[in-house]
């Protein structure tokens, strides 16, 4: 699981450097099906609710959107944080 944790946080880097794009960033999220199925299912409802805030907020500029890019990739981080913990601790459930 860790390759696929270090693959997200790198995006998380990648994304705000704009090596990535936000459509590439969320498809890349959503791929990790196989991290995704380790998680308790409430861990995916919430980076589907990140991803979903940070797409929407792609369409408009950031002072006309109530969501701050940057506060959603922290965020992102904080859940990648979250999610290690849990895999780590073997807390699967």
């Amino acid at each position: 699981m860790l390759n696929f944790t270090q693959e997200l946080r790198q995006s998380i880097q990648a994304l705000p450097a704009g090596e990535i794009n936000i459509s590439q960033f969320c498809h890349l999220w959503r791929s990790q099906t196989q991290l995704l199925a380790a998680l308790p299912p409430q861990f995916g409802e919430v980076m589907e609710n990140l991803l979903s805030r940070l797409e929407s907020g792609s369409l408009f500029t950031e002072e006309s959107c109530s969501f701050s890019q940057t506060d959603l990739i922290a965020q992102l981080g904080v859940w990648l944080e979250k999610a290690n913990a849990r895999l780590a601790s073997g807390k699967i459930v």
